[in-house]
């Protein structure tokens, strides 16, 4: 007989509307203009969605100038990108589009309108990150990037130095407080966002997992490496009394050995991953163990982000 284990399911989970709205681009792209189609950086950081699209006819580029046939439309990743990426695009005479996520839209515009008024930018967000590297790049002028507490006490920053800060829209919510808290004590004058600009889905993601945290010997989280809202995740989930805690990026890779000596295991997928991989990774616990999966009532989410207009016509 098989061993019995218990799955709490977190909810809500998988794919957010910025990331629903960039993979249909591609598709209504390909749709419109016929194979290929070019995507700049990972529509989204997750392998098994970019390889779905690369089997449709889209490729994958780094940077502009790797296009092979500049014919093609390009489409901009839901990341966002620097304000040089469609000005390059216009010099080369490119069809583009752009999938930045909406909430991703909102911060640049925040950076534009802070630039306007002269204020120094704090960006809380991960250095390198293709998200955090595209507000960076909505003006020419310094933005302060912080990724913890002691970085914003090494400040080069006067003190009574009218400020403003944004945040990368997938971070830790607990984390973000601590940092903005540290701001405020060591500043004096702060702007803030007029709204919280962590995504509602990356918080919403981060409160399911919360939940059920503590009930859970194992938790899994279906997402990319690369993905810092994946990543997150992860740690939410240890934070919060999960005795163990792992990504999963390959569901029919995970060694099931692992759930030999435990009983509960929570599952959620990160704003990158579909529904599709979540299902699989139960199907593929049915086949070793015998389940019973927990899931309680959530709020749906009812965000929605149309495609471009001029991409459907």
């Amino acid at each position: 007989m098989n061993k019995k284990l218990n799955i709490f399911l977190a909810g809500p989970r998988g794919f957010c509307a910025g990331v629903d709205r960039a993979i249909e681009m591609v598709k209504e792209a390909l749709k419109k203009y016929g194979k290929p189609v070019y995507v700049r950086h990972e529509i989204v950081h997750n392998k098994f969605v970019v390889e779905n699209l690369k089997s449709e006819g889209a490729i994958f580029v780094e940077e502009l100038d790797e296009i092979k046939d500049k014919s093609r439309p390009v489409i901009f990743s839901a990341h966002g990108v620097p304000k040089s990426v469609p000005a390059e695009a216009s010099n080369l005479n490119l069809i583009y589009y752009d999938a930045t996520c909406p909430l991703v839209s909102k911060i640049h515009k925040e950076v534009e309108h802070f630039d306007k008024r002269d204020l120094p930018v704090i960006l809380i967000g991960h250095r390198n990150h293709p998200e955090v590297i595209g507000t960076m790049g909505q003006t020419n002028k310094k933005i302060y990037l912080v990724e913890n507490v002691e970085d914003v006490k090494k400040l080069q920053i006067n003190k009574d130095t009218k400020i403003a800060y944004v945040t990368q829209t997938t971070l830790s919510v607990d984390d973000t407080k601590d940092i903005i808290k540290e701001i405020k004590l060591n500043f004096s004058n702060v702007i803030e966002p007029k709204k919280n600009d962590i995504c509602y889905a990356t918080t919403n993601r981060q409160e399911a997992v919360k939940k059920i945290a503590a009930k859970c010997d194992y938790f899994l989280v279906i997402g990319a490496s690369n993905s810092s809202n994946s990543l997150r995740l992860v740690e939410v989930a240890r934070n919060y009394g999960s005795k163990k805690a792992i990504l999963v990026e390959d569901v029919d890779a995970l060694n099931y050995n692992i759930f030999d000596e435990i009983t509960n295991i929570g599952i959620t997928a990160s704003a990158s991953s579909p529904e599709i991989l979540v299902k699989k990774l139960i199907d593929n616990l049915k086949k070793n163990f015998d389940i019973k999966v927990n899931e309680e009532k959530y709020q749906e989410e009812n965000v929605y982000f149309k495609v471009p207009h001029k991409l459907i016509n």
